[in-house]
Formats: structure tokens, C-alpha cells, sequence
């Protein structure tokens, strides 16, 4: 059960909500049909994050109508991932939107302050890894996660070490590399907790558009190592978020109930 579900029975036991009033929420149609798209309306019920809107291929005048479903649902923060910047500057005659271009990332609402364990450090390969590992931070961060940016390349590996205290005292790390994805490897030999490798795009022709580094990172022999899709930025964010909150408020750890055999 997530904080949202706690805080409204709080309500209802508090007489600030009516039983009646709290049902009517809890039964509401789990989904918007927008006829062009369903929006999930109880995500964050379920899971402790709402929906976030994959602004690839979606046209802006889609993206406003899936925006006005969202805030009228009551969602107060939306997240908006691949987001082009025309796209963007039509958003932002509508709503306060802030826009990141490098990230392509747009957001609506206030961004929570930094909860959690500890920090997820953001580490990248190269300067041409920074797209990727910017979605990937600021996904963190908008979840709630404080993150801390390593950009400081691998071909030459006194610039890592030179931030080893801050490897070491990361609750989650996120490696996002091109090439040949050594990052994941060097990374996951040094550090103490998980790693989440990010293959890029980036590289020359045997590179394969990211395919090099993801089957470097998948076969590599550092311990801890867990590895999301090419350019997946938003994914391992993500994840390092719920990965940074296990065991406080929504995460918390589920106490498992004794398995009886019918």
C-alpha cells in the first residue's frame, strides 16, 4: 500500500473525507480513453510513481490532450521523455513547462525534494554520452532521487579514480557508455552497490548503433552489473530511483505472507 492510499484513509479517519467519498476514489475508472490513448489513471496508486508520457511519435496536440486527462485525474507532476523542442515551445504556451534540450525531457509541476537512501551518481563514458545520461538523471530526480553527475569519460582511468569517495558512497550508480561500454565494467569493479549499465548509440561503424556496448555490458564479469536497452536512459533512472527508496515510504519492503497449499 502506497502513501497516497495511507494518507486517504488518514482522511477518512480524520472525518475530512466521507467513506463514500473515499470509495468513489478508489473505484473510479482505472483509465482516460482518449480514443487516441488510455491514460492510467491509478499507476501511482499501484505502483508509487505516475504515468510518464513517451513524447516519440506523438503529435503536440496529442500531448495536450493526454496532459489535460493527466491534471484533471489530479496527477501534479507529469514527465514528458523524447520530447522535441518545437514540440516543447507548443507545450509551453499552455502549460509552465521546463524543458531540457540536451535530455529532450520536459516536466510539468513542482520536483519533489531529494528522499531516499543516498545519492544515485550518474556516471558517463564520453561527452557524446551526456544525452542519454541527462535522461537518466533527471528521471532520478524528478522521482525524488538526489543524483550526483560523474561526466568524466573512461579512456583514462585517473579521471574516475579521482572520484572514487563518491563511487563508493553511491546507493546506485548509473553507467551510460558507447563504444565499446567499458564504463559498466570499470565501474562495477569499484563500487559496492548496483549498477545500472546504459548502452548508447554512439560510436563508430562496428559499434553497431549501441549493439557493441550492449553485448559488453551484458557479458561483463563485474558483479552487480544490471543492463536496460540502448539509449534507455529514462529506464535506468528509473529503476536506480526505486532502487535508491526500497525500504522508505511507497518502497518500502513488503513483509511476505506464509505460502499455504490449498
Amino acid at each position: 500500500m502506497n502513501d497516497e492510499i495511507k494518507n486517504l484513509l488518514e482522511s477518512v479517519r480524520r472525518g475530512e473525507v466521507s467513506v463514500d467519498e473515499a470509495y468513489l476514489k478508489l473505484r473510479t475508472a482505472p483509465f482516460r480513453d482518449l480514443g487516441f490513448a488510455k491514460i492510467d489513471t491509478h499507476r501511482r496508486l499501484r505502483t508509487g510513481a505516475a504515468e510518464v508520457i513517451y513524447g516519440a511519435g506523438k503529435t503536440p496536440e496529442q500531448m495536450l490532450e493526454i496532459i489535460k486527462a493527466m491534471l484533471e485525474s489530479g496527477q501534479e507532476t507529469i514527465l514528458i521523455t523524447r520530447l522535441e523542442k518545437h514540440a516543447a515551445e507548443i507545450l509551453n504556451r499552455e502549460f509552465a513547462l521546463n524543458y531540457c534540450e540536451i535530455a529532450k525531457i520536459g516536466s510539468i509541476g513542482s520536483i519533489p525534494a531529494p528522499s531516499g537512501n543516498g545519492c544515485v551518481v550518474v556516471a558517463a563514458g564520453g561527452t557524446s554520452d551526456i544525452p542519454v545520461a541527462e535522461e537518466a538523471a533527471l528521471t532520478a530526480e524528478f522521482h525524488g532521487s538526489r543524483v550526483l553527475r560523474l561526466y568524466v569519460g573512461v579512456a583514462g582511468l585517473h579521471r574516475l579514480l579521482s572520484h572514487i569517495d563518491e563511487i563508493m558512497s553511491a546507493s546506485v550508480i548509473i553507467a551510460v557508455a558507447g563504444m565499446e561500454g567499458a564504463l559498466a565494467s570499470v565501474i562495477g569493479g569499484l563500487a559496492d552497490c548496483p549498477v545500472i549499465a546504459v548502452p548508447t548509440s554512439v560510436g563508430y561503424g562496428a559499434a553497431f548503433g549501441g549493439v557493441a556496448a550492449l553485448l559488453s555490458m551484458l557479458n561483463s564479469c563485474s558483479s552487480g552489473i544490471s543492463v536496460v536497452n540502448i539509449d534507455n536512459g529514462f529506464g535506468a533512472g528509473y529503476l536506480a530511483n526505486m532502487i535508491n527508496h526500497i525500504g522508505t515510504g511507497s518502497h518500502a519492503r513488503r513483509r511476505f505472507l506464509p505460502y499455504r497449499p490449498h
